[in-house]
């Protein structure tokens, strides 16, 4: 089994806001990939960004740069 470790989960209203902040934070090379959403939590959407916790101000400061509306972020062990 995989070893949890702590990580950044921002979640999405909707599929096209999660394939936007995917393009968007790759395009700037921040850390950080699509994945379904974790079972602790509940989101509009299946999908959700993890990265480590040490780049959340980056990454939500370039969502909210870009214009892309996410509904939660929160550090889980996933």
């Amino acid at each position: 089994m995989l070893k949890k470790t702590l990580s950044l989960i921002v979640t999405f209203d909707e599929t096209v806001q999660a394939l936007a902040a995917e393009a968007r934070l790759t395009a700037m090379g921040l850390p950080g990939r699509l994945i379904p959403v974790p079972r602790e939590i509940t989101a509009g959407c299946g999908l959700s960004w993890k990265a480590p916790p040490e780049a959340r101000a980056q990454v939500l400061a370039a969502l909210d740069a870009a214009g892309v509306r996410w509904s939660g972020a929160a550090l889980l062990e996933v």
